[in-house]
């Protein structure tokens, strides 16, 4: 018999009892004196006593949906299927309707099943969950029966205060609920062990979760990134510190094994990149190249043995590898890509007698989000958002000829960061605006592609509606317009492939008449020639001061570009949304769409 599923609060779990706070310093105030961590309280369980030895737990898990309810469109909503013989195809995919159906169907005949996410679920979302402030993705996320997540950086993309509210529920501060709908929170927990209060010492949202059944009993620990302040806001985290993932797991690995619970699963927003793009890839192949590197290999080998499996995110790549732990033996680590395109299915055998996973049982394999069979309660929760949505999402704001590839472009060089670039640069040119002569675009800022096939409404291929220009930007950063010199320019560039970014490069998009040359063949800093960076076919001058558009996340340093955010004299214009809607519409028309740019500005040496 499947289990009564019910929440048992006993003490904070989350940092706010009241959603209308609106500063951290009111969010702390609001805590009781005794901390989650401290006094073994906040855990939500699932509980009876079990009977016999070993029982197969099953783990559906995924990562950085993103507020995606529907299909995630062009080359975003595909993942690549890798055959025995070598060749790949592309299988379209994603969509909460369809990742509901794949999640019920496969927890069928498993009595003991969790459900769990390693964060991002919300933030940077297309328009029928963002411009409700993500509450339709957290409804879909209750319908889905997730169990817990960890945070992603994109939790805080509206700050400490908006993720209190998520968690706990009631009217936004100030749009209020949408007609005819109330929000009552989140049902799962967030996690958040290594955000803290900077003046308090505390985690803003419980540490960990208890999962229990029949005497079954799983823990969850949930971290964030630690660099999540170089990617977010400055001004919605303040306050907070972001500790590093692995002191602060084997912390509360420690503090789970004194309450007894030996059987801990990590959700980190933190991920890797396997060698191949597909999916089913067997990153445990032995080849020269093969695996997954990047930040989450050298967490996986420091975390505690103590932890039996690694759910990770941050990066939407997919993987289900095996690692290896401090003490050589291996351990599951997985991230089932991202907008719900995938989900992974892990096999923890749970011991009864010892109360710990046999780590050499586990399996785990990550599958594809077909679209074949809609969830029906997902069709109509989506129905009726989209009607709320439509009198702003489909209205046309531009028409293009082609595909124009942001976010499904795996090239340094996107043709749509070039065109967003060119309407910053156009939108901030004029003297009264900012006087810009060269603008920058982030590329992680670009979150999806603009598709030329119609979709919803649309009367015809080619139709960009405000809806889809939303989602390719819907962060609505404001648009900032700085001095800098030459050699901060130059130093800006060469951040792309250094520091914080030189294991995974972020490469800027620019704005048409800057142009260098990218030499991978060499390391670090040097990968930039200084000699080649030119405006206007004319050598940069370290020396002279340029005007540089870019949205208010560059102009504070985000994203490891600290040069950004030494401008002086800085002008502060309309939102990055508005600035590329304004273009579009300037720029096309249904008889003469805008065309794909070219990708000329950045010459790349292999």
């Amino acid at each position: 018999m499947a289990a009564t599923r019910h929440k048992k609060r006993t003490g904070r779990r989350i940092l706010a009892t009241a959603a209308g706070i609106a500063t951290l310093g009111a969010l702390v105030a609001a805590l009781p004196a005794g901390a989650a961590e401290e006094s073994g309280k906040g855990d939500w369980t699932y509980g009876k006593q079990a009977t016999g030895r070993t029982v197969d737990v099953q783990l559906l898990s995924f990562n950085d949906l993103h507020g995606n309810l529907e299909p995630p469109a062009g080359s975003s909503g595909e993942v690549v299927h890798r055959h025995a013989d070598g060749t790949t195809e592309k299988i379209k995919a994603g969509g909460v309707e369809y990742l509901a159906t794949h999640l019920r169907e496969a927890r069928k005949n498993h009595p003991y099943s969790i459900t769990a996410a390693a964060g991002d679920m919300i933030g940077a979302s297309p328009l029928v969950s963002g411009l409700f402030h993500d509450e339709p993705t957290i409804d879909a996320l209750n319908k889905l029966k997730l169990d817990v997540s960890s945070v992603g950086n994109h939790e805080f993309d509206e700050g400490a205060a908006e993720l209190a509210r998520i968690q706990n529920g009631g009217c936004h501060p100030v749009d209020g609920c949408a007609e005819g709908t109330t929000y009552e929170g989140a049902r799962f927990p967030y996690l958040a062990a290594n955000v803290t209060d900077e003046k308090t010492g505390k985690p803003i949202l419980d540490p960990y979760f208890i999962w229990e059944k029949d005497g079954v009993r799983v823990g969850f620990i949930g971290v964030t990134l630690e660099g999540t302040p170089d990617i977010v806001n400055a001004e919605g985290i303040k306050g907070l510190k972001f500790g590093d993932e692995v002191e602060t797991i084997n912390k509360y690995t420690r503090m789970l094994e004194r309450r007894g619970v030996k059987s801990i699963v990590a959700l980190i927003h933190e991920g890797g990149a396997p060698a191949s793009t597909a999916y089913n890839y067997d990153c445990d192949s032995p080849g020269p190249g093969d695996g997954v590197s990047g930040p989450v290999v050298d967490i996986a080998k420091k975390l505690s043995p103590q932890v039996d499996a690694l759910v990770t995110g941050h990066t939407h790549q997919a993987y289900a590898c095996t690692i290896p732990d401090p003490a050589g033996k291996p351990r599951t680590v997985t991230s089932a890509a991202s907008f719900g395109k995938l989900y992974t299915d892990t096999t923890l055998t749970y011991d009864r007698a010892t109360k710990d996973i046999v780590r050499t049982a586990v399996t785990s394999a990550n599958h594809v989000v077909t679209r074949e069979r809609a969830a029906r309660d997902m069709t109509d929760l989506i129905t009726k958002w989209n009607a709320l949505a439509a009198p702003i999402a489909n209205r046309p704001v531009g028409h293009i000829s082609a595909n124009i590839d942001g976010r499904g472009s795996t090239a340094y060089e996107k043709p749509l960061g070039n065109l967003i670039a060119d309407a910053q640069l156009e939108g901030l040119a004029p003297a009264d605006k900012g006087g810009a002569q060269i603008a920058f675009m982030n590329p992680g800022g670009i979150r999806a592609d603009l598709v030329h096939a119609k979709s919803g409404t649309e009367a015809a291929d080619g139709i960009v509606t405000y809806g889809e220009a939303y989602t390719v930007q819907p962060f609505t950063n404001m648009m900032t317009t700085v001095d800098l010199t030459g050699a901060q320019i130059i130093t800006a560039l060469q951040q792309q492939v250094s520091g914080s970014n030189e294991a995974s490069p972020k490469i800027l998009q620019v704005s048409r008449g800057f142009t260098y040359t990218l030499d991978l063949t060499k390391t670090g800093a040097a990968r930039v020639d200084v000699s080649s960076v030119k405006l206007n076919g004319q050598p940069l001058d370290p020396a002279k001061t340029y005007r540089v558009a870019m949205n208010e996340f560059l102009a504070g340093g985000g994203d490891g570009f600290a040069a950004l955010g030494q401008g002086a004299n800085k002008l502060v214009g309309a939102s990055d949304l508005d600035v590329f809607i304004a273009y579009l519409g300037a720029h096309s028309s249904p008889q003469a769409p805008l065309a794909p740019p070219a990708t000329d500005r950045i010459t790349v040496v292999k």
